[in-house]
């Protein structure tokens, strides 16, 4: 498939970027310093801005899929959205947050009493942003969250998903590694499951 990736050279962009590369897509990596793309067959660097709304639409014109890799804080939700739909994409994913999964029914992470403060606008932001995608009526839209601790390390293909709820492994930890987040949202792309909704992964 051809598929953009904006945001493509942050944590989570970049193994995206390696993961669908690795399985034969057509990438076109969109990111503000094009030079940390360092050039692959099957890649197309491209130098684009999150808040210029028309530039991002051409951009992402003509893929098949187009991924949202960029911190909630640094982006217009409504502007990533508008171009989206107006580039008439197949299918627009969002690399969602953590702190809009719930951890009791219509209770998010993020309203708990210890959750850090250093994470909590960017994570409201993160559930606004889901808020704006589930009130339209028109984008092809899934939004995947990861565990409360996104991190680096391994990609080894053994994970869990869930829906709306956190996820937590047995010893109480919640988490994933960049690298098999990036495996569930492949798999996502190559065999849909979750359309106009979102999920969750984790171990």
């Amino acid at each position: 498939m051809k598929i953009a990736v904006v945001g493509a050279t942050g944590r989570a962009g970049s193994r995206i970027v390696a993961e669908l590369l690795r399985r034969g897509h057509q990438v076109t990596a969109i990111a503000r310093n094009v030079d940390k793309l360092p050039p692959q067959p099957n890649l197309t660097a491209q130098k684009g801005d999150v808040f210029d709304q028309a530039g991002l639409t051409s951009l992402l014109a003509g893929h098949d899929v187009a991924i949202s890799a960029v911190h909630f804080l640094a982006s217009d939700p409504d502007k990533l959205i508008a171009a989206a739909k107006a580039s008439k994409v197949g299918r627009y994913i969002v690399v969602g947050g953590a702190g809009s999964l719930e951890v009791a029914p219509g209770v998010r992470l993020v309203t708990v009493p210890n959750f850090p403060m250093e994470y909590k606008a960017e994570a409201e932001k993160g559930g606004a942003f889901l808020d704006l995608l589930r009130a339209d009526t028109e984008l092809n839209w899934t939004f995947i969250s990861p565990s409360a601790l996104f991190t680096d390390g391994e990609r080894t293909g053994q994970f869990r998903l869930g829906k709306d709820q956190l996820l937590t492994a047995a010893d109480g930890k919640s988490w994933i590694s960049f690298e098999d987040y990036a495996v569930a949202l492949a798999d996502e792309i190559e065999k849909p499951a979750h359309s106009r909704a979102r999920f969750t992964v984790g171990y």
